[in-house]
């Protein structure tokens, strides 16, 4: 196995480890799957996250990882993100938040990769079967834009 193949798996399962392992077990917790598009770099992108019950009133946290693959590159990002629900009477309500990301740069042409912090601001509105559709802004290292869409399994 290349030395890149090597650290690319240490660095994934260091996030994967760090994921769970800032989410409280004895807090409920849903889990479920999310898959978009980003632009710059130009990307799909798939993966999975974790939603704790209410820290206060209607903040949630809401730890992710992607994976995203085009544009010469592999991006794997760990993105620590609390959203806020506004109340709604619909099955549909309007969420916002952001937070940290770690996401680690994995280029195709050459044997090297990057690891940079960014940090991710987001909208997104969800139903309350699971079905949820998220806009995020990246600021710092992270991908300019990401839509997504995504199923919270509850």
């Amino acid at each position: 196995m290349s030395c890149l193949v090597t650290r690319s798996i240490t660095r994934l399962s260091l996030l994967l480890v760090a994921l769970f392992a800032l989410t409280s077990p004895a807090a409920a917790q849903d889990g479920g799957v999310r898959a978009g598009l980003t632009v710059d770099p130009d990307q799909f992108y798939f993966g999975g996250h974790l939603e704790t019950s209410p820290l206060v009133d209607r903040l949630y946290f809401r730890p992710n990882l992607e994976v995203g693959f085009g544009d010469d590159l592999t991006l794997i990002a760990a993105n620590m993100e609390f959203v806020y629900k506004f109340a709604s009477r619909s099955g549909w309500r309007l969420y916002a938040g952001g937070g940290p990301a770690l996401n680690v740069y994995m280029f195709d042409a050459a044997d090297d990769s990057e690891t940079d912090a960014g940090l991710n601001l987001l909208v997104g509105v969800e139903n309350s079967d699971g079905l949820f559709f998220e806009f995020k802004m990246g600021a710092v290292d992270s991908p300019d834009f990401k839509f997504g869409v995504g199923w919270t399994f509850r």
